[in-house]
């Protein structure tokens, strides 16, 4: 069970300061959407605090810590490449992404979040079984 505390964590964190932007800013916590705006120029101040505290997230972690989260990645910078093109095309065709759909479309009870997160799923799904069978 201490194996995912450090998930529940972060999951506890991820839906507190979405639930803080809904209630003080009335904004949704979309990551896309956020960054979406503030390369537009729109409410810079409140979206550049927003992305730039998901970048001090790892240095918070480091100074917690003492050492920066691991994280492995497995394959190469082309198929990361082409995987972030495709979830940035994804974002916008399905107007929002996971953080916006799957942490507050879902609490929100939104019919076009439970079908933005089932198609998530359902790809992500896809793609894993996919790309093992391909064996990358």
């Amino acid at each position: 069970m201490s194996a995912y505390l450090s998930s529940l964590a972060g999951g506890m964190l991820i839906g507190l300061s979405a639930a803080i932007l809904l209630v003080l800013n009335g904004r949704i916590a979309g990551i896309s959407g956020i960054v979406g705006r503030l390369a537009q120029g729109a409410n810079i101040s409140v979206n550049l605090a927003f992305v730039l505290g998901l970048v001090a997230g790892p240095v918070l972690f480091l100074a917690l810590f003492g050492s920066w989260p691991q994280v492995t990645i497995t394959v190469g910078w082309p198929l990361i490449i082409l995987a972030g093109l495709l979830v940035g095309f994804g974002t916008r065709m399905g107007s929002g992404c996971t953080s916006g759909h799957g942490v507050l479309g879902l609490a929100r009870l939104s019919p076009r979040s439970f079908v933005a997160v089932l198609s998530f799923l359902t790809a992500g799904v896809l793609a894993v079984t996919l790309l093992r069978g391909m064996g990358l």
